[in-house]
């Protein structure tokens, strides 16, 4: 039997360079993407406003920023300097 959270958010496999903090941030940039489709999904169907949607997906991109940022996805600390 499948696991609740398994079917609710399932996870894509990675395919991009492999370390950690690129299949953590991966992993957090589905769940960004799945949670924005239900929320989608909700405001169509009437069931919450378009504010409450767009406030609800305006916080779950602030972690992702915040994810990424902690991450250091993006930078590059340990390139060695062109002479």
């Amino acid at each position: 039997m499948l696991d609740k959270d398994d079917f609710l958010y399932p996870r894509s496999r990675y395919y991009g360079q492999v370390n950690p903090e690129n299949l953590v941030f991966n992993a957090n940039l589905q769940e960004f993407a799945q949670k924005a489709s239900y929320i989608c999904n909700l405001e169509t169907a009437g069931k919450i406003t378009p504010k409450e949607a767009y406030e609800q997906i305006k916080e779950l991109w602030k972690q992702l920023k915040r994810a990424k940022k902690q991450l250091g996805i993006g930078e590059e600390p340990f390139k060695e300097d062109s002479q």
